[in-house]
């Protein structure tokens, strides 16, 4: 099978692997990349030279096309693509930023050029500064996400209308029945974090999957909105967040709260109560620690069992 993302990109399905901070390293990406899908580095908690290491051992582990996921709203944002550059990597997945800054520089390199957006407004502007494709994140995803709130199942059909690049559907896809629902509302393919998140290579600490594996329906929020969104697990960290939000906290205070580190505390080093927990709403429904070979090949066959099924029992 071949559609506009699998041509795009050169992957035997079209399933990317999303590239979350403290969790998307060389082992995750080139894992997802070895089983046929796209392979992403999570450059969010990477400072250069550490970016620099993760691509070239992950070259070193895949022959296949793997890229990297740049969130625009960190620092040394230059210094990260010009090791992007330098390693020969050609597909960048940006995020949390204008598209605009960096889309032609990378693209006058031979880059594949993706970049996520959470509105129709911020999806026509990816079309008309030319990126290769659109990611469009429902506010189920978990991580950063769009402060409109609106859901991947009324998100993905609207700016399906609006643009005519490829278009990737992100938050709240974990299973093949969800693939099959976003490519039925428009998606020629889909990102997955949540449910990669707690994959065997996975570099979050264990601590934190098995949080995610013991999570229930309503245990994530989207919290932090005067900041920069973030949806994660109500925990000792999040109830100092709330308390300080209904007592009218300004920016400046928000922030001192948060601090530096926060996500690398929950996610990679294993303190639920101080932790920053990203994670999706899906995280209800993931119930066990799988290789990501093994994830990737689940959710692809479940998707054609069901669009077979569904074709058949519609005579499709």
């Amino acid at each position: 099978m071949e559609n506009r993302i699998n041509k795009l990109f050169k992957i035997q399905y079209p399933i990317v692997q999303a590239g979350m901070v403290w969790c998307s390293g060389w082992r995750l990406a080139s894992a997802v990349s070895n089983a046929g899908g796209l392979g992403l580095i999570g450059s969010g908690s990477m400072y250069p030279e550490v970016l620099r290491e993760h691509i070239q051992k992950c070259q070193k582990a895949t022959q296949k096309p793997f890229g990297v996921n740049v969130p625009l709203l960190y620092p040394d944002i230059d210094l990260l693509m010009k090791v992007i550059i330098e390693e020969g990597v050609k597909i960048v997945f940006t995020s949390a930023g204008n598209p605009k800054t960096w889309t032609a520089t990378l693209q006058a390199e031979g880059v594949t050029v993706v970049h996520v957006v959470s509105s129709i407004k911020f999806a026509k502007k990816c079309e008309e500064v030319g990126v290769d494709a659109v990611v469009a994140e429902g506010f189920e995803a978990g991580g950063h996400n769009g402060r409109e709130e609106t859901t991947t199942f009324c998100l993905l059909p609207m700016i399906r209308e609006a643009i005519s690049v490829p278009l990737i559907a992100a938050g709240g896809v974990a299973t093949g029945r969800s693939m099959l629902g976003a490519m039925a509302l428009g998606a020629d393919g889909v990102q997955v974090g949540s449910r990669f998140a707690v994959s065997e290579e996975s570099s979050a600490h264990p601590n934190f999957k098995q949080k995610v594996v013991d999570s229930q329906e309503g245990d994530t929020i989207l919290t932090l909105k005067e900041l920069a969104p973030v949806r994660l697990i109500k925990n000792k960290f999040y109830e100092t967040v709330r308390n300080a939000e209904a007592l009218g906290a300004s920016r400046e205070e928000l922030m001192a709260i948060l601090g530096k580190r926060r996500s690398r505390l929950g996610i990679f080093e294993g303190n639920l109560e101080e932790g920053e927990l990203e994670i999706g709403q899906i995280s209800a429904a993931i119930n066990d620690v799988l290789p990501a070979g093994k994830i990737l090949i689940n959710i692809w066959e479940e998707y054609v069992q069901l669009k077979e099924a569904f074709c058949q029992k519609n005579r499709i």
